[in-house]
């Protein structure tokens, strides 16, 4: 099946199907965070400041990732080379500084803010989707799709750049089909989404089950990468990417383990409604 970028052209705007999720994302991520601090009737505005956080953040940690993993410094000021872990590690870290700043206990950001990360990075999925990156190696299978105007295509010769043996002869114009593991991404993410809104209530110290999402986005994204086109593959055939999934696990397990027995924790002033601003 093949499938074809979605781009919306608006006289000389165009927006790409990934801008528009990557928007969604955003947008429903700090729904969702604000649903949570309403629960136990805290400051909605921290919702925003959140997400302003995790924008910038996420793109500068993004984009020094993949100029780190190419020798690009040009990449800086190109519209793509965003890596997913360095967006991760960006927005957090912004995240946690602002909440610092604001005086917001760390442990709170984190309750916060892990049910969040998991839909909205499901919904960001779909926005690779939608313009034919980040897809899996060439398959057979019958949900197998192929991208002939991907970024870059499903095509012989890119696949093979991206070390997936090819047979001799081969056309390197050759459109394959492969798996579509961007999808792959969204189903266990939305499914990682559902568990930890449904255990966000459970009587576990603060900040516990962020310990659980890093568990669940580390092996998720460890299993999707046995089926990513990927060319940096290191250790036996694992990539970079499942190495330092390994330590996200490893880290969440520690955090679950260290805050599960811990008890509640202080909101802070910043959160308390008596801040001056309304709890809607």
């Amino acid at each position: 099946m093949p499938i074809y970028p979605f781009n919306l052209h608006l006289g000389p705007l165009e927006i790409t199907g990934y801008g528009l999720m990557l928007m969604v994302a955003f947008v429903m991520g700090g729904w969702l965070i604000g649903l949570e601090l309403q629960r136990p009737g805290l400051n909605r505005d921290f919702a925003s400041d959140i997400v302003m956080a995790a924008l910038i953040g996420g793109v500068i940690g993004a984009k020094l990732w993949y100029v780190a993993l190419t020798r690009d410094p040009a990449a800086l000021l190109s519209r793509g080379g965003l890596v997913w872990y360095g967006g991760f590690v960006g927005g957090v870290l912004a995240v946690l500084l602002n909440g610092w700043r604001l005086r917001v206990p760390p442990r709170w950001t984190m309750q916060i803010m892990a049910p969040a990360l998991a839909g909205a990075y499901a919904l960001g999925r779909v926005g690779c989707f939608l313009v034919g990156d980040d897809y899996g190696r060439p398959t057979s299978l019958p949900w197998a799709m192929a991208f002939p105007d991907g970024k870059p295509p499903s095509t012989a010769g890119n696949l093979a750049t991206f070390g997936v043996p090819m047979p001799a002869g081969m056309d390197p114009a050759t459109v394959l089909a492969v798996h579509p593991t961007q999808l792959y991404e969204v189903g266990l993410m939305f499914l990682a989404f559902l568990l930890l809104w449904k255990l966000r209530k459970k009587p576990w110290g603060t900040g516990a089950i962020f310990g659980i999402y890093l568990v669940l986005a580390g092996a998720e994204r460890f299993f999707v990468e046995i089926f990513r086109a990927k060319d940096d593959r290191l250790l036996d055939g694992f990539t970079l990417a499942q190495l330092t999934s390994v330590i996200v696990i490893l880290v969440g397990v520690g955090v679950f383990t260290r805050l599960r027995n811990a008890g509640p924790a202080a909101p802070g002033g910043y959160l308390q409604p008596s801040t001056g601003r309304t709890v809607k």
